[in-house]
């Protein structure tokens, strides 16, 4: 089992920027695709993006292309999210996961392991 802690959410104003950051633990990371997830009350969880075993690829969904950038330091292990130009509709909890095989998809049913979450709120 993989075992993953998210921090580095909080409260923030609109435009900021915040760096959420996945601990990873219980499995050689470098064997795992990972994913950012968010879930916002009373809706379901979505992809943000989602970063390759060996990190040479990323994808991220349509409202945060070049503004979030995924990256991973498999020397760590750690999963990072880099949020720019956060908006009022980013606010969420944010969630790590991790797929058993190298490459990231959009379905969250991928993912074997999850995180906590971590909660990122952006005022106006």
């Amino acid at each position: 089992q993989v075992h993953l802690v998210e921090s580095g959410g909080g409260l923030v104003q609109a435009g900021d920027s915040l760096r959420l950051s996945c601990a990873v633990s219980g499995r050689t990371f470098s064997n795992l695709a990972m994913g950012w997830f968010r879930q916002a009350p009373g809706k379901e969880r979505e992809f943000v993006a989602g970063i390759k075993w060996s990190g040479s690829s990323t994808y991220y969904t349509d409202s945060v292309k070049g503004r979030f950038t995924a990256s991973r330091d498999n020397t760590k292990p750690t999963l990072y999210l880099q949020m720019n130009s956060l908006v009022v509709e980013d606010t969420a909890t944010y969630y790590c996961a991790a797929r058993r095989v190298p490459m990231a998809t959009m379905d969250p049913s991928d993912y074997d392991d999850w995180g906590q979450g971590t909660q990122v709120t952006v005022s106006s």
